[in-house]
């Protein structure tokens, strides 16, 4: 697959034309896990700049996932028998699995930014092993995805999934534990080695200490110990003081606002934009430095710059269309919002299994660093995996029923699918839609046209006999709408949006 260049020069002035169903797509397909045909065709003509809006404001307004009945157990709420106890702890995953999975799904913006969350403020599920902690911490990237993120960075680090996870529990005033104050600083705020010490590291957890408090029963939640606390001074940042949790966050945002809106605003491009946020050739610095700007100018919150970011020039640019690789969660979570296939939690469960497969196993990422996305994802195995697994679920989609392929195709045909007996004029609608920016070239479209023709006899689609092929009438056009669809899952132009 060719490593794309950023070679982006927009700015981050609005983008005024009316949105074409390219442009809608791109949007839908980064703002989210993409959208169905008609979600999208709606977006068509509309401006870009009301449209996001809309899409912001629904995302900030939005509720947290209602908490399950277990939100707030601990191992006394569980049976005494532990191999009874683990099959209720499997299950209570499972379904948090699949409640944040359609989350996923139906979210747009609000959960689209929960997820990249998780892969910033990392935890790992199976090393602190609690699914109340797993709920709580989600409930915080949920709350705070659009949110100040001073707040959520003082929230996400007193959660317990994160306590534990960080070792903040160990974290004694006579015996600081560096761990969190350290990731602190390199993944979650300033980036390795940008604008604090070791020093800094040491004193900061010092600062930080007295989060101990475990209770006598497994999985309960963590409480402030004062006597565990360093009551000494401490100089953090070049501020000396008897500091605590409170004043580590206050000093941090004082003391390098630039640094924090810098590192996160790149973040947030590479995410959104494209994963080379570095090449001198395009304009990405100068968006990212004007992305920090409003980030600081509006106290850090971040739905200001996601709005700028989203309305404007750059994001349209057509040298940011189709230039990241696919999650597996987008790959598979895209496959079923652009086609509207019926799907069941069986499906989401499947799916949940094929992404760890592939590198990425919801609530578990590899390490404090999380995912490293894009070109990690289609190493030699994972590629062949992605493409047996997207055809199995579209084979099972078919089996279950094959009609609703020649609907996809009806609805991204129009009039044409219900008039034309022209194979390939009903082919490309289908493949412009799928893929991000369409094949490379016609000679890839022919190979394309020749997988949807399948083999019917050439005759039936010149018209002029008693049975003229069009795709709302022929008895296999589903079959056809299915084979192309599988010939496309297998196209280096399928692995990017």
């Amino acid at each position: 697959m060719e490593y794309f260049v950023n070679c982006n020069t927009s700015t981050l002035a609005p983008y005024t034309t009316p949105l074409d169903r390219t442009k809608a797509a791109h949007l839908y397909r980064r703002l989210g896990f993409s959208a169905s045909v008609q979600t999208i065709d709606l977006a068509v003509t509309q401006n870009a700049g009301t449209l996001v809006d809309n899409l912001i404001n629904q995302a900030v307004a939005m509720p947290p996932s209602p908490a399950p009945a277990w939100a707030d157990w601990n191992n006394s709420n569980y049976p005494a028998d532990d191999d009874q106890a683990r099959q209720v702890r499997r299950a209570q995953l499972e379904e948090w699995r699949l409640t944040y999975t359609n989350a996923l799904l139906d979210n747009n913006l609000r959960d689209r930014m929960s997820f990249f969350w998780s892969n910033h403020f990392v935890t790992e599920i199976d090393v602190y092993d609690c699914n109340s902690f797993l709920y709580h911490y989600i409930n915080c990237l949920q709350r705070n995805s659009l949110g100040n993120f001073r707040t959520f960075v003082s929230e996400i680090g007193l959660t317990d999934a994160m306590l534990y996870y960080l070792d903040g529990v160990y974290n004694n005033g006579n015996n600081p534990n560096e761990n969190y104050a350290r990731e602190l600083y390199e993944l979650f705020t300033l980036g390795e080695g940008n604008g604090y010490t070791e020093e800094d590291i040491i004193e900061t957890a010092k600062a930080l200490s007295g989060y101990v408090e475990r209770g006598e029963i497994g999985c309960s939640p963590v409480a402030y110990d004062a006597t565990r606390h360093d009551t000494g001074s401490k100089t953090i940042l070049g501020q000396t003081g008897n500091w605590g949790y409170d004043d580590v966050i206050n000093i941090l945002f004082q003391q390098r606002p630039n640094e924090i809106a810098e590192f996160i605003c790149r973040k947030l491009y590479e995410f959104f934009v494209h994963p080379d946020s570095k090449d001198d050739t395009g304009n990405a610095q100068v968006i990212i430095d004007g992305m920090a700007n409003t980030f600081i100018a509006n106290d850090f919150e971040i739905a200001p710059v996601l709005s700028q970011l989203f309305r404007s020039q750059h994001f349209f640019d057509d040298n940011a269309i189709g230039v990241i690789i696919k999650s597996p969660y987008d790959m598979y979570l895209n496959t079923l919002k652009e086609t509207s296939f019926a799907y069941t939690d069986n499906t989401l469960s499947e799916i949940n299994n094929y992404t760890r497969l592939l590198g990425q196993e919801l609530f578990d990422p590899f390490d404090v660093a999380g995912w490293q996305r894009d070109r990690s994802w289609i190493n030699t195995n994972f590629i062949i995996g992605r493409w047996l697994t997207i055809e199995t679920i579209l084979e099972t989609f078919y089996q279950n029923n094959n009609e609703q392929f020649r609907a996809f195709g009806l609805s991204l045909t129009g009039n044409d699918g219900l008039t034309s007996n022209n194979p390939d004029i009903i082919a490309r609608p289908i493949i412009d839609f799928v893929l991000p920016k369409g094949l490379l070239d016609e000679g890839e479209y022919e190979k394309a046209f020749a997988a949807f023709r399948s083999d019917i006899d050439p005759t039936y689609y010149e018209g002029g006999n008693d049975e003229t092929w069009t795709l709302a009438t022929w008895m296999t056009a589903p079959f056809q709408v299915y084979l192309l669809l599988q010939y496309l899952a297998r196209q280096p132009e399928f692995q990017l949006k």
